[in-house]
């Protein structure tokens, strides 16, 4: 009798592609995995890390301190090469647990406050209209996010850092570096160790003239005092500096897009000068668009039971967050744009502990964006079809590297 031999079925590739000509959606695969348990998938180097679809197993899990943010812990599902490489040389409180995580993070909390951001909404405003002035100005079409969506989240985080603006074409080239999919190791590496030395060089200043920014804080209360090294220091702000402008100047660009595809979403939102429907808008974008769309990573630290399966203490988990926001259980027909559905239960920005610093900043400046662009250039239109458009698939963070428009 010949003996039957099973071959396992190979776990699916992570990350997944996205249907051609559907360039808004989660890959198709992930929408397959969803309606499952928890299932595994293979890395680049061969692991097997779980993938979470479900809306309340990704909350469930990003909340439960039994998941550790630590790459260094084995079994962690390293996105690329380049990020594993990285992770050994640079080390911040997002990749850090309870209580360091929280002791660091504390550090640069208040900036970021709800009431702290309101305060600057004047000034956002302000910046908006001037780079909207001078788009209006110059020659079209123009590259919305040449013009506008980069230089916007780039102004304002370098105000509140203290950067000079001057250096934002040495800093967003490198955070191009950083946020780039399977990029080579050693040029991440060298990305990251030129953001942190400039940003040293800079604490020093500010330490002997310390103005009213986040890096002046750093400098002389903790740096000064000993509770920080100068490296630390310059860690932290690197991050909040490429943070701080890749993220929203993505959203920007890609939610334009989004919207100029939807002319009926977009009169909704022109039509009204309602700061609720700017906030639903902005919320509802966040949640249809999930710019980081490449999950949140996590390793259990203890066996945790989940979905009707048992991930294991060293086991990697992938929180796909983009697919999770889709998930129809939370929000009705999740496929389709609605600017009037409340999407306030979104997890964009992730969830519990780690979930963004920078997320009160980001939605004043989205608010102010879209309530504002919008108005001002009515006929706004793209220059480009959508499939000529070059999208982000090679990112960390979703968008489209260029957008041109005209009016």
């Amino acid at each position: 009798m010949t003996e039957t031999v099973t071959t396992p079925t190979p776990h699916p590739e992570y990350p997944m592609a996205r249907a051609a000509g559907c360039p808004f959606d989660p890959p198709p695969a992930l929408r397959e995995q969803q309606g499952g348990e928890p299932s595994r998938v293979s890395l680049w180097d061969g692991s097997s890390p779980w993938l979470i679809t479900r809306y309340d197993q990704v909350r469930a899990l990003l909340g439960d301190p039994r998941i550790s943010a630590a790459p260094e812990r084995p079994g962690y599902p390293h996105r690329d090469a380049g990020s594993r490489a990285r992770s050994l040389t640079r080390h911040t409180f997002i990749t850090m647990d309870d209580p360091e995580h929280a002791r660091l993070r504390r550090m640069v909390t208040a900036p970021f406050a709800i009431k702290r951001v309101e305060v600057m909404r004047p000034a956002i405003q302000r910046i908006v209209d001037d780079l909207l002035d001078r788009m209006l100005a110059g020659p079209g079409p123009a590259d919305l996010v040449e013009a506008f969506a980069l230089p916007l989240p780039s102004l304002v985080i370098c105000e509140l850092l203290g950067v000079p603006y001057e250096k934002h074409d040495f800093f967003q080239k490198q955070t191009k570096i950083l946020v780039r999919r399977n990029g080579d190791p050693q040029e991440v590496v060298a990305a990251s160790e030129a953001l942190v030395d400039y940003l040293q060089e800079l604490l020093a200043d500010k330490l002997a003239e310390p103005g009213d920014d986040i890096l002046s804080d750093l400098a002389v209360r903790r740096v000064a005092t000993g509770e920080l090294t100068s490296r630390e220091a310059a860690e932290m702000g690197a991050l909040l500096l490429a943070a701080g402008h890749e993220t929203t100047a993505n959203m920007i660009a890609l939610g334009t897009v989004a919207l100029l595809r939807h002319p009926g979403q977009l009169a909704l939102l022109r039509d009204s000068d309602h700061p609720k429907r700017v906030a639903a808008t902005v919320e509802e974008l966040l949640r249809y668009l999930t710019i980081v769309h490449s999950g949140r990573l996590r390793v259990a630290s203890e066996d945790i039971e989940i979905g009707g399966v048992t991930i294991r203490a060293g086991d990697g988990v992938i929180c796909a967050t983009d697919i999770a926001n889709r998930d129809p259980d939370v929000f009705p027909d999740p496929d389709r744009l609605d600017v009037t559905r409340d999407a306030r239960r979104h997890v964009a920005f992730g969830f519990g502990v780690h979930q963004c610093l920078g997320q009160p900043l980001a939605r004043v400046e989205l608010q102010v964006v879209y309530s504002t662009l919008y108005r001002r250039i009515p006929t706004l239109a793209l220059a480009a079809g959508v499939d000529q458009l070059r999208f982000k698939h090679d990112g960390v963070i979703y968008g489209v590297y260029d957008l041109p428009v005209t009016w």
